[in-house]
């Protein structure tokens, strides 16, 4: 059996939490369903051993009194996105299950929150750094003959930024010595920085660099995003990578130290207007 995406662990684990939240049982749910869903099936949705439809979700949420629309809307996106086929999926063969995951989450995502220590994020390379990138970090023959198919889809990413009704609110805090990387193509660093330039002035964008004169910091751990869904924090997820794999935080507590960490790596850096002027300053250096 395969294993269970992020967003149906999500959804899961949601259901249930309204449901306890009333004091329902398995058995008075699915008996209130006048037999539209089954304890067993009931189960498995909490439990992400299968994916929910939307229809079923609809009616778990107006039996569980969810009267918020934009809960009622993360929710139903959470489940629709099960069945519905994303761009991404036409890279399959390419894209890792992990990584499916992210991109599937950014597509439904409100907001990212990214700290990044060692290069720029993915939502915000051009090709050739997404491409330098790519190809210095793959680790396995496989990556290294797929770099061409792995551009494009980090590029297809950032449609978040610019082709929503409402794009995604994109805050990210850049170690500085990411800005002074010094790339093996003519240019590249220098058209990156500009990118990053010409992007902080878009007002769902947010970038501050934590300057290399900074004391130390939670966020010398290591590199992590928080992927926010409408505001509601108890659906919030951590991704984290690293040199071979990624992993998501899904339980809420653990999600709380990384946003705290977040705010704290906030007030740390530099603020936006004042990482602007430090990006320029480097840019006329590469």
């Amino acid at each position: 059996m395969s294993t269970p995406t992020v967003r149906r662990r999500r959804l899961g684990a949601k259901l249930r939490a309204l449901r306890d939240a009333l004091g329902l049982t398995l058995e008075e749910v699915a008996e209130k369903s006048a037999g539209k869903i089954t304890v067993a099936k009931l189960s498995r949705l909490e439990t992400a051993r299968t994916a929910a439809k939307p229809n079923d979700v609809e009616m778990l949420l107006s039996q569980y009194r969810v009267d918020d629309p934009e809960l009622r809307a993360a929710l139903l996106a959470l489940a629709t996105e099960g069945a519905r086929r994303g761009w991404w999926h036409s890279y399959r063969g390419v894209l890792s299950p992990v990584y499916e995951d992210l991109i599937s989450l950014e597509a439904d995502a409100a907001s990212v929150r990214s700290w990044q220590m060692g290069a720029i994020p993915g939502l915000l390379q051009t090709a050739e750094y997404a491409r330098e990138i790519i190809a210095t970090t793959a680790m396995s023959a496989a990556v290294e003959e797929r770099v061409d198919a792995l551009v494009e889809v980090r590029l297809a990413r950032q449609a978040v930024l610019t082709s929503r009704e409402r794009p995604l609110d994109l805050c990210v805090i850049i170690a500085e010595n990411a800005l002074h990387t010094r790339c093996l193509g003519e240019g590249v660093m220098h058209d990156q920085l500009t990118r990053l330039h010409t992007l902080s002035r878009r007002p769902n964008i947010t970038i501050q660099v934590m300057p290399s004169e900074a004391p130390p910091h939670v966020g010398q751990m290591g590199s992590f995003s928080i992927l926010g869904f409408n505001g509601h924090a108890d659906l919030d997820v951590v991704h984290v990578e690293s040199l071979t794999s990624a992993l998501y935080v899904e339980d809420g507590e653990q999600v709380g130290v990384y946003q705290d960490a977040f705010d704290r790596l906030r007030a740390a850096a530099l603020p936006a207007e004042a990482s602007s002027d430090r990006i320029a300053e480097i840019r006329k250096m590469v």
